[in-house]
């Protein structure tokens, strides 16, 4: 890991790149990255990948460490009820393995991680939304070593985190290439409720990359927008700002893509490890060159952009055109011929590549093959597809950069020494050369006693030459030096073993040394001395109503809900909102009293330059000691329960099994709200026996995504004044290719939540979730209005009433789902 000092203050930067098997593992090592991450084939959020087996971990561990690089195990997706055990073993065996550090999503694995396997390292991932001073609290108290902070971040913030951080004996690391999700991380439900593939589990379905049309209130008509795909960002690209990232204080710059192939791996590590270096040696031309750039954009490009760092928010960090790779642009079709086509190319094609055709038509892929004809500047290609003469063409793989894998590369340059002297044992000892180590790992082999040659003695030569047969090792030979008697007879063969012996014994000592040296630098578990808040046996079932406006609250509390929850976002007088829309005049009624205050998932420190700030926007002037708070992340119940408030947890925090429900009641929650990904028999897993009272979600439409990004900025120039803005007076809606509706709603900060558009009740399950322990039932009326929410209400009660007193249970209304209740997640 290379360092550089900045305020006079040392800033070790470390490269970490993505694995997703053994040739991308290879091609990131040869490149340069200090560190990999990759997944097993299970409890890692890139299932789809080519990922690695518990028996090619340890293969994969020893491969990097014996070259000075760290290897990080994802373990970064929910558990369910029935497998945190197994996850558990599947760590401790990873920590065996080799594994230096484990990225985790999930706060029971977290809290079990340290208690079990403490000697690796807990590096909190960014699924846990990690955003905020209170985020970095609740991961120290976790006993995090890194955090993976939120993509949504600005540079003046991961400065202030980053600080934070070090101050708490923490590292924080940032993305610094690759995809971006319009969602904040760990809080899309789109492709689970949609598909059932839990991007929480691994298997997102990218329905966010999928086309998309705007409409407003009833117009059947689409509101006009830059193209199709109005939740595809474009690619991070940090490239230009890794001063700025280093000043900032960031200890990690992590690449995107262990989906992606080792060529790509290999192009994009690369350029980075190249300007990180300049930036890290104070070069004046630290920036990357044109060239640089260009193999970044050929190695994959929705176009890039450094979006939330530099403040950017708006429609030019999206990809609206298209949500996959663009290449390069090689040129344009200058002649078309009858089968055949002529591209005018403005850069080196060859056989193999693999272009694109852009037409009035769409576009399509054509791999240049044996047909292809190469003159000059022009190539002649027969497509598959009629195209027109300038036509753009674009190459989107390169056959030049392909990655030729070779498991020996990159090889560990050592030094030789050969001491082979009359009457006593030859020995043959090999020291990396690397300054680190150099001279302090020294691997050695000796034989037995060096006799004189009965017919003919060995020459210097003649041992030069059998000792640096390294060919099939992953060392090379700089420098070897030879202490040899005159007359000394030796067999090759033995020189041969000897030298085996010496390079396997270096070998194990350089990766025993490194992983010592990786593992030396775990963090120290903070105990949080807290018992649970709150017993789960006494507490009497109720209805509780998520209320978004005064009018919805009351009917509410007419209709018999005993709890009425307002998030903070819409408790301020013109801030309310009905049906997701903004209500443009203030009601005279206020909410009811004892009216319990929802945090927002998404709750940024008033930095300046975040919507916070800019807007004037505190959510903690509504939070009181000894009063309850809906704290819907991790660092926010943390916070809240530091305040001296009675804090609940709430479901975006996802808490799918018991461990995780202890960690939750350890850190002070009074009650929690249950994830909507479990099944009605994963519920009961989770609830007889719980030590704190649990809630769950009944009714209502289900949120699938939360974005900084405002979908509705896609109708054109946005003043970004989200306190008066029109559009959020009216109705939206997305509609997919299938003719689905998923509502829109931007909130008081502009940031845009997606609903689903059936909604969710489970109301007839009210017998069975009450026999297995759950006493709090929310109806969600955000997309209600007064009249829909007091029926809603009111059935709840009434069926919560008869499941009491051993009435029938209520059948299930025709037109809702009930999620993930019966069906599961994969």
């Amino acid at each position: 890991m290379t360092s550089k000092v900045v305020d006079g203050v040392e800033r070790r930067v470390e490269l970490l790149a993505p694995a997703g098997g053994p040739s991308a593992l290879h091609a990131a090592v040869a490149a340069g990255a200090d560190a990999v991450y990759l997944g097993l084939d299970a409890f890692n959020a890139r299932r789809n990948a080519e990922n690695f087996t518990l028996d090619t971990l340890a293969q994969a561990c020893d491969y990097a460490h014996l070259r000075n690089v760290r290897v990080y195990v994802t373990l970064n997706t929910l558990v369910l009820p029935s497998e945190i055990d197994r996850a558990i073993e599947v760590a401790s065996r990873a920590a065996n393995a080799g594994a230096d550090a484990f990225i985790v999503q999930d706060i029971g694995v977290a809290s079990r991680l340290k208690e079990q396997v403490p000697e690796a390292n807990l590096h909190i991932s960014t699924q846990m939304n990690t955003h905020s001073i209170a985020g970095l609290e609740a991961a120290a108290l976790l006993g995090a070593r890194r955090v993976t902070l939120a993509r949504e971040l600005s540079m003046g913030e991961i400065e202030q985190l980053a600080d934070v951080a070090a101050q708490l004996g923490m590292q924080v690391e940032t993305f610094a290439h690759g995809a971006l999700c319009v969602c904040y991380s760990g809080q899309c439900l789109m492709s689970s409720l949609i598909g059932g593939r839990s991007a929480n589990r691994g298997l997102c379905a990218q329905a966010c990359r999928l086309s998309y049309d705007l409409h407003a209130e009833s117009n059947p008509d689409p509101l006009p927008a830059p193209g199709e795909h109005l939740l595809s960002p474009q690619d991070l690209c940090t490239i230009d700002v890794l001063p700025q990232l280093v000043r900032a204080g960031v200890s990690s710059l992590k690449i995107e893509g262990r989906m992606k192939s080792p060529e790509y791996v290999f192009a994009v590590v690369g350029v980075y490890r190249c300007v990180l270096d300049r930036v890290l040696a104070g070069e004046v031309s630290a920036k990357a060159t044109d060239q640089e750039r260009r193999t970044l954009s050929e190695a994959f490009s929705r176009g890039f952009t450094t979006a939330y760092l530099e403040g950017h928010r708006g429609n030019d960090i999206m990809s609206y055109g298209r949500p996959n790779n663009r290449g390069v642009f090689a040129g344009r079709v200058s002649r078309v011929g009858d089968g055949w086509v002529a591209i005018a190319s403005e850069v080196r094609l060859v056989p193999g590549d693999v272009i694109e055709f852009w037409t009035n038509k769409g576009h399509f892929a054509h791999v240049l093959d044996q047909t292809a004809r190469f003159e000059k500047n022009t190539v002649f290609v027969q497509p598959e597809r009629a195209v027109g003469k300038g036509d753009r063409v674009f190459r989107v793989r390169s056959a030049e950069a392909r990655f030729v894998d070779d498991p020996f590369s990159p090889r560990v340059a050592v030094v030789g020494k050969v001491q082979l002297r009359l009457g006593e044992p030859a020995r043959v000892e090999f020291s990396p050369c690397e300054p680190r180590v150099a001279g302090k790992v020294v691997g050695h082999a000796e034989g037995s006693v060096v006799e004189v040659a009965r017919t003919k003695a060995l020459t210097e030569d003649e041992v030069r030459e059998h000792v640096d047969r390294l060919g099939q090792t992953p060392f090379c030979l700089e420098s070897l030096e030879i202490d040899l008697d005159d007359g000394v007879g030796m067999g090759f063969s033995q020189l041969h073993r000897l030298r085996t012996a010496a390079l396997d014994a270096l070998s194990d000592l350089l990766i025993t040394a490194n992983r010592a040296d990786s593992r030396a630098t775990h963090a120290t578990h903070i105990a949080y001395p807290l018992q649970p808040a709150c017993s789960a046996d006494n507490d009497v079932p109720f209805v509780a109503v998520w209320a978004t406006n005064p009018a919805c609250a009351r009917a509410a509390k007419r209709a018999g809900a005993q709890a009425v929850y307002v998030p903070a976002l819409n408790y301020k007088r013109g801030e309310a909102s009905c049906q997701g829309v903004r209500l443009s005049q203030a009601g005279q009624a206020g909410y009811p009293k004892r009216a319990i205050i929802a945090l927002p998932v998404v709750n940024h420190d008033p930095v300046p330059g975040t919507r916070e700030e800019r807007l004037g926007f505190d959510a903690w002037r509504y939070v009181k000691p000894g009063k309850p708070v809906f704290a819907d992340s991790l660092g926010d119940l943390v916070r809240a329960h530091d305040e001296g408030a009675l804090p609940e947890l709430g479901f975006h925090v996802p808490v799918t099994n018991r461990a995780a429900l202890q960690a939750a009641a350890t850190l002070g929650a009074h009650r929690v709200w249950l994830s909507p990904e479990l099944t009605l028999g994963q519920l009961d897993d989770m609830a007889r026996g719980a030590t704190v009272p649990l809630g769950i979600v009944v009714v209502g439409a289900q949120e699938l995504m939360i974005t900084e990004h405002c979908p509705l900025m896609s109708q054109g120039p946005c003043n970004e004044r989200c306190n008066e803005c029109p559009r959020r007076e009216v109705h939206h809606h997305l509609t997919d290719r299938k003719g689905f509706d998923f509502p829109v709603v931007s909130d008081a900060l502009g940031r845009g939540h997606l609903y689903n558009g059936v909604s969710l009740d489970i109301v007839h399950t009210l017998p069975d979730l009450i026999d297995m322990g759950i006493s709090a039932f929310m109806v969600d009326s955000t997309l209600m209005t007064p009249e829909e929410t007091a029926k809603a209400t009111s059935r709840a009660v009434r069926a919560l009433d008869a499941a009491l007193h051993g009435g029938a249970a209520f059948p299930k209304p025709r037109g809702a789902t009930t999620g993930h209740l019966f069906r599961g997640v994969m």
